[in-house]
């Protein structure tokens, strides 16, 4: 293929480059020009086109495209029409795909514009899930380097297909278990067998010992379990331990113990009479992604799975933490005088209040943003940063006394998340832990910021300290360091209570009174506790 500019003579048959405007109409990027089109040019005025020239044994993008996504379909795959060099791939059923890595590898380095791209291998998918797309970055590659892309792809994507399961559940019993989590824990199972119509056939409860289990095993099994599922009330923690002890004396075997996932890392992989058994890891209780889900999914899809396969499983296999885990896998470094910071939120435009800035409405004859500012200074933070944007100088002024850092968010009008993430940037390196507060709840002061550093003091897990109102959770929020890459991920108008929803075995809670819930957003509001709107003081 020829690429540059071509005299309009000899444009006709060109492919165009760049979209180009004429009276009445418009030529594509990718547009073929005829005559005509080439005529109406000269009469702009235009003597050279940049077009490119398709050459003996050229393939152009679309049908290149074609051809490159039909080699790489595998079973139960479809696809799309190829449009502006590109075809995409769909899973046809739910299941898991199936992805020859070094095959796809091999193909995207034949040439630079011939490029095939997948969702990660053994990814779950549902139908219609776009799974592959294949694209041809120019207007036409070379046939050669086709025939070869094709040939090294071929096959390469595929969804192994979900087969409905009759899962038998044995879950063991300890006293410190209660019945309400054990069946919470049914229900995260029938949710994750869901997508593969797979089903509880029936559920054992039995005494944390080998031979119950393994008598619990035998009995499902007689009553058509073709799939086992063992939750132990305590974690496996050797191949001696409980369940897989059990196993052996059902007359199973183990396969693999444990697995370079976390959360995860307590998995057993074992197999009785043919049959699929997977010893659950604790974190499995939580609907939370974790290393239970890839083992799990890849054997209801078929999905031949053995120790080498699950030991493979490193690279990619640090997950999200789990809110609901007993332990955290990072303890939280203690301190004496941990480096916690406030964000204050000022940026608002204020809008329920009708039109002035509430922050510089006045209460206790200073401002409301005053009130925070000098919150946050008194609790002897390390750092405080006031994020503003709506009349950004005006609301500065009311704290250029204090020692506050100022940052401006050219971006408040798309929503509280983007202050979030303005004052997140502005923290030291170092901060441990920062203090989200409101700039509108003046009753928030310096002894309820200290009583949230205590919390977070208190112990290892209290990594999210939220100021409560008659035990009703409001503000301000503390967050552990573990938090930022959440934080500076925010969008959106809704703050980060989502996260706190997820994480609530890291949650602690400190009651501070009304002045949690108490923000002055409209101007009954402001009256009702006594303030005044900035030029309405006395």
């Amino acid at each position: 293929m020829k690429f540059g500019p071509v005299s309009l003579k000899e444009a006709v048959g060109c492919i165009l480059a760049h979209k180009t405007n004429l009276p009445g109409r418009v030529l594509k990027k990718g547009h073929v020009l005829s005559g005509e089109d080439c005529r109406d040019l000269a009469s702009q005025g235009i003597a050279s086109v940049v077009a490119a020239r398709l050459e003996d044994g050229d393939v152009g993008e679309n049908d290149a495209a074609t051809r490159l996504g039909l080699a790489a379909k595998g079973r139960c795959v479809s696809e799309d029409s190829a449009f502006t060099g590109r075809m995409n791939l769909y899973a046809d059923a739910p299941g898991v795909l199936v992805v020859d890595t070094e095959a796809v590898t091999e193909a995207n380095r034949i040439d630079p514009a011939i490029t095939f791209a997948t969702l990660p291998d053994h990814s779950k998918v549902s139908r219609d899930r776009m799974i592959a797309t294949a694209k041809i970055i120019s207007f036409a590659v070379s046939g050669a380097a086709l025939e070869r892309a094709e040939g090294a792809v071929r096959g390469a994507v595929r969804v192994a297909e979900f087969q409905a399961r009759k899962v038998g559940l044995v879950a063991t019993k300890l006293p410190h278990l209660k019945p309400v989590t054990m069946d919470k824990t049914r229900r995260v199972l029938e949710d994750r067998l869901r997508p593969s119509g797979s089903t509880i056939l029936a559920e054992e409860r039995v005494p944390h010992a080998s031979e119950d289990v393994s008598a619990a095993m035998k009995a499902l099994v007689e009553k058509g379990a073709d799939f086992l599922v063992l939750f132990g009330a305590s974690a496996v923690v050797d191949r001696h331990d409980v369940l897989p002890a059990a196993v052996d004396l059902a007359g199973g075997s183990v396969a693999h113990l444990g697995m370079p996932v976390d959360p995860g890392n307590l998995l057993m992989l074992a197999e009785l009479d043919g049959i699929p058994v997977l010893g659950a890891p604790g974190c499995a209780r939580s609907p939370k992604e974790n290393g239970f889900d890839w083992v799990l999914d890849r054997l209801l899809a078929g999905v031949e799975t053995g120790p080498d396969d699950v030991t493979a499983m490193g690279v990619g296999g640090l997950l999200m933490e789990i809110g609901t885990r007993p332990q955290p896998r990072e303890a939280k470094r203690q301190t004496d005088a941990p480096k916690v910071a406030a964000i204050i939120l000022g940026a608002g435009k204020s809008t329920r209040m009708g039109g002035p800035n509430k922050l510089l409405a006045t209460l206790d004859g200073k401002a409301l943003v005053r009130h925070a500012g000098e919150a946050a200074i008194g609790a002897g933070l390390r750092q405080t940063i006031l994020v503003t944007g709506h009349l950004a100088d005006e609301v500065r002024k009311q704290v250029e006394d204090l020692d506050i850092e100022t940052v401006y968010n050219p971006d408040y009008a798309d929503g509280m998340a983007t202050s979030i993430r303005a004052g997140m940037k502005a923290l030291e390196a170092d901060t441990e832990a920062v203090i989200v507060l409101l700039g509108d709840m003046p009753r928030v002061g310096e002894a309820a910021l200290k009583k949230l550093i205590a919390a977070y003091k208190e112990n290892g897990t209290s990594l999210i300290v939220a100021a409560t109102a008659n035990g009703k959770r409001g503000n301000p929020v503390l967050w552990d360091k573990r938090f930022f890459d959440d934080l500076n991920a925010l969008t959106g108008d809704i703050g980060a209570r989502h996260l706190i929803a997820r994480n609530p075995g890291f949650v602690a809670e400190v009651e501070i009174g009304s002045a949690a819930r108490l923000d002055l957003d409209t101007p009954q509001a402001l009256q009702e506790a006594g303030g005044a709107l900035p030029g309405k003081e006395g």
